[in-house]
């Protein structure tokens, strides 16, 4: 125990060292999301052509790696798996466009059964404090998804950079809170 708390004390003091970057870090992250989110097509379509990115060399890995598994039972499952990554990095890439609307279905179902199952988990929690903020999460992820499951297919022009952007913006907004409260304890 005694080490993690060094370790949580070496960490504290890296960051009051160096809060100038932290700060100088999370403007850039700000920035960033702003430019995300002023762009959402843009960024849609730039996230989309990332993730098509991941999949295709993600699949040409898991391809070489089953012929390392020749003779196992898992062998063809890692080729089949491998494949269907390789075509679908592939069709993402020709068409980002038709990507970007199939990954926002994704995200639109993504949180309309996030909603519902923070909702009922809400409901199992209610006796206990707080479980009204789980409630809340859960209605908001669940209007999210049917909000942009309405919108389709106008939402795929918007969904995936909005998202995107807001992530980059609250993390550029946390390591600006991080720098100012190692720059105030500091001194």
């Amino acid at each position: 125990m005694a080490d993690a708390g060094q370790a949580l004390e070496d960490m504290r003091a890296k960051i009051q060292e160096n809060w100038g970057w932290f700060l100088a870090l999370g403007i850039a992250l700000v920035i960033g999301g702003i430019i995300l989110i002023a762009a959402p097509l843009a960024t849609s379509i730039a996230v989309t052509i990332l993730i098509a990115a991941v999949l295709f060399f993600g699949g040409l890995v898991q391809i070489y790696n089953s012929f390392k598994t020749t003779g196992t039972s898992s062998f063809l499952w890692n080729l089949i798996t491998g494949v269907i990554a390789v075509i679908g990095g592939i069709v993402i890439y020709v068409n980002p466009l038709a990507g970007t609307f199939a990954l926002t279905l994704v995200i639109a179902a993504i949180f309309a059964a996030q909603g519902v199952s923070q909702i009922l988990l809400a409901f199992k929690l209610r006796p206990h404090e707080g479980w009204v903020w789980v409630l809340i999460a859960g209605v908001v992820s669940l209007a999210a998804g049917i909000m942009i499951w309405m919108d389709l297919p106008g939402s795929a022009a918007w969904a995936l950079g909005l998202i995107a952007g807001v992530s980059v913006l609250v993390n550029g907004w946390s390591y600006i809170a991080i720098a100012l409260a190692a720059r105030a304890s500091k001194s």
